[in-house]
This record gives C-alpha cells, structure tokens and sequence, in this order.
C-alpha cells in the first residue's frame, strides 16, 4: 500500500507586503526536515503549477497564505474551508489568472481536471498591508515576527495529519 502524501502549498506575492507571507514560511520550511511524505512548495502567485501538483493526489494539501479576517495583524489562523463551495461558482469565476493566485480558483481548475481532495487545510496569517497600489517588498513587523511560529504550526499539522492517515492506511 503507498505512504500517505501531504502537499504543503506555500503561496503569495513578495512585491505585496505581507501577501509574500506564505514564500517567507516556505523559505523557513526549507531548513527544517520534514517526512519524505511531505512536499513543500513554494508556489508564489503561480496557480497553474499549482493545479498540476493538486493533480497528483495528495491526502492532504495545507495551504500556507495571507487570510485577512479582520484580527489583529500576525494572527495565525487554521481553516478547513468547504469545498462545497467549489461547485457554486459559474464559468468566469473559475478562471485562473497567469499571474495570480487565488487558491478557491485554483482548486475548481484542479477539480474541473480531475482531482479529487480529501483534505484541505488553510494556515493563514492576518496580514497589516498587502502594500500599496505601486507595490511593497517585505512583511510587515508583525507577520515577519510569527514566521517561525507558522512553520511551527506546518509541522504540528503534519504531524498530526500523517499519524491520522496513518492509522486510517492501517485499517483500510
């Protein structure tokens, strides 16, 4: 029987202050050993790469981005989104753009293709800018502080998600 997969799915834009959050945790990710079960990527704002990784039938993806919900800025949030909503959206919502990312456009294009989720996690981070109209490189002070913490949070998740996938490859 195969080994259970996780894809951890860094995404964002460095020129966007803190919309660059998810590269910077893959960056801090990329020092740390994670199981061979793991991929990390860093995908940045390239959402056809990242339908062609969905397309390879990962148990569980976790999303590493920027999540603006109004809290205060570096609050690290996990979110299991529904995925029913994928199947709401009509033609032109689903486009994806060459040049952006948008991770519920991403993840129709994925399905409309093929792929099947089993489980989709959000790790968020609330950003204070996503940068002004001309752009922004670099986070802000308070999401550059919780990097480390993030990378902590993708590792307890995949260690947590691999000993449940675990447990349910040994009973199937």
């Amino acid at each position: 029987m195969a080994q259970p997969r996780i894809l951890v799915a860094c995404i964002g834009n460095i020129f966007l202050g803190d919309d660059g959050f998810g590269v910077e945790v893959a960056r801090a990710l990329s020092q740390r050993t994670l199981p061979d079960a793991v991929l990390v990527g860093d995908f940045g704002i390239r959402g056809f790469d990242l339908v062609y990784a969905l397309m390879d039938g990962y148990e569980v993806t976790i999303f590493v981005d920027a999540a603006p919900r109004g809290e205060r800025p570096g609050t690290l949030y996990v979110i299991e989104p529904d995925l029913s909503e994928l199947e709401q959206l009509d033609a032109q919502q689903i486009l994806v753009e060459p040049h952006g990312m948008n991770p519920l456009k991403v993840l129709n294009m994925a399905t409309s293709m093929g792929a099947q989720f089993k489980k989709i996690l959000i790790l968020g981070c609330e950003p204070a800018t996503l940068g002004p109209e001309e752009g922004q490189m670099g986070l802000s002070e308070p999401v550059a502080a919780v990097i480390s913490d993030a990378a902590d949070m993708v590792e307890s998740l995949v260690r947590r998600e691999l000993a449940e996938l675990s447990v349910a490859f040994a009973n199937a």
